[in-house]
């Protein structure tokens, strides 16, 4: 047999619909819950929509978080074993920080493509209210030391050089290792070399909750969203947000500088919560007699050189991985931004997702009318669970699709700390 005909044939995927919880702010609904339980009621909505109880019914589940207690080392597998879901369906965790959902779904994808499995569930959780508190680590060091002790003299001599300094734990930090920067001290940086103002900014963070209080209103998020501890809707959701209202709050980040622009209000909150979303086979959705929303058909990663390349230029901006990720991406497709009727740009912060915007259009792809991004709100208004906004609007982006009479096209971008982007196609035939 030929290398040729060894080859496997590539088979479309189908996403055929999602589930997550409505998404918290930090500290508030779901602050005792864990990532598990999250990610498992997640999991339980979508099992009890579409009927997959059955041994077999789901070849297998990709999910991840990225801020993980130890216990958490196998999360996927153990939601799993806690859900409704078959105990007998195998599972992975992947991270890649804010990409981690979408890079769950590409996983998935690429499996069910191949023909290594018929169909697959992806996902994410993360909580930022049970964040884990790391043990001092000069402290971990003595406890290492005692334990490699052989005999008391030596275990106790070493636990004589415990410091009360030492109990304080180490809490984790919003800040890139490389740089002490916090991502929002990143974006500053970039919204000053893109010339992105303030009140651009505001009116693109306004835009987004008046789309997903509108999303809400239509019954939109009936069958994607699953009440969880109270909650039916994103607690983060201003309904009446403006320009207006979002122009008295006060600068937070990029202090440094004059005229600062990044506020609360058109950044990101810190959000506890998790998303999942349902992938197959044509075939597989046939005999179940499921129709797909849309189908995921490329994707693409990039990476920016955010501590040594041009970042004050704003080339290599922190959340900048989008920039190339896409291009690459609409060149192999030969696609260009007019072909696409709906952009989903995950809105880490209004400045991110207007830097990225101008430097598609630097770059030759042309603009974005504003009337195709983010139609139903994204994570200015829905909060960014950072391992479960992928799979989120994976989801969202997918049932926009299905809902147009005509063959349509979708864009995903996300950008991701460490410098990272994930983008994708969604089509709808």
């Amino acid at each position: 047999m030929s290398p040729q005909q060894m080859a496997p044939s590539v088979r479309r995927v189908a996403i055929i619909g999602g589930a997550r919880i409505p998404f918290a702010r930090a500290d508030g609904p779901y602050a005792t819950a864990s990532n598990q339980q999250m990610l498992t009621a997640a999991l339980d909505g979508l099992v009890e929509r579409y009927g997959l109880q059955e041994p077999g019914a789901v070849g297998e589940f990709v999910a991840g978080a990225v801020l993980k207690h130890s216990r958490d080392f196998n999360l996927a597998r153990e939601t799993v074993l806690g859900s409704t879901l078959h105990p007998r369906t195998p599972a992975y965790d992947i991270q890649q920080a804010c990409g981690t959902g979408l890079q769950a779904v590409i996983a998935a994808v690429n499996k069910i493509a191949l023909g290594q499995t018929e169909s697959a569930v992806a996902g994410g959780a993360d909580t930022a209210s049970d964040a884990p508190l790391g043990v001092n680590d000069t402290l971990r060091r003595i406890l290492l030391e005692t334990r490699r002790a052989k005999s008391a003299g030596a275990r106790l001599k070493a636990l004589t050089k415990v410091r009360p300094s030492h109990l304080v734990p180490d809490i984790p930090r919003n800040a890139e290792p490389r740089t002490g920067l916090s991502m929002g001290e990143h974006a500053a940086v970039t919204a000053r070399a893109w010339d992105i103002g303030r009140a651009a900014q505001d009116e693109l963070a306004a835009a987004s909750h008046q789309r997903l209080a509108a999303a809400y209103e239509r019954g939109f998020f009936q069958d994607l969203v699953v009440p969880f501890r109270g909650l039916a809707r994103d607690q983060n959701l201003r309904p009446g947000s403006t320009v207006e209202k979002l122009a008295s709050l006060k600068p937070v980040f990029g202090l440094d500088h004059p005229d600062p622009t990044m506020t609360p209000g058109n950044s990101t909150p810190l959000t506890d919560g998790a998303a999942t979303v349902l992938l197959a086979s044509e075939e597989w959705a046939r005999e179940r007699g499921l129709t797909p929303l849309a189908y995921l058909t490329a994707y693409e990663t990039a990476a920016v050189d955010f501590v040594g390349g041009d970042v004050a230029g704003g080339e290599d901006g922190l959340l900048m991985a989008p920039a190339y990720a896409v291009p690459r991406m609409l060149e192999r497709a030969g696609l260009d931004l007019a072909d696409f009727e709906l952009i989903e740009i995950h809105e880490a912060f209004a400045s991110q997702v207007l830097a990225t915007l101008a430097a598609w259009e630097k770059r030759g792809l042309g603009t974005v009318d504003r009337d195709r991004l983010n139609v139903a709100g994204s994570s200015l208004a829905t909060g960014h669970p950072f391992a479960a906004t992928g799979a989120r609007i994976v989801a969202t982006l997918a049932k926009l699709l299905a809902e147009r009479d005509a063959p349509a096209r979708g864009l995903i971008s996300v950008c991701a700390a460490g410098g990272q982007g994930v983008t994708a196609i969604l089509e709808r035939a």
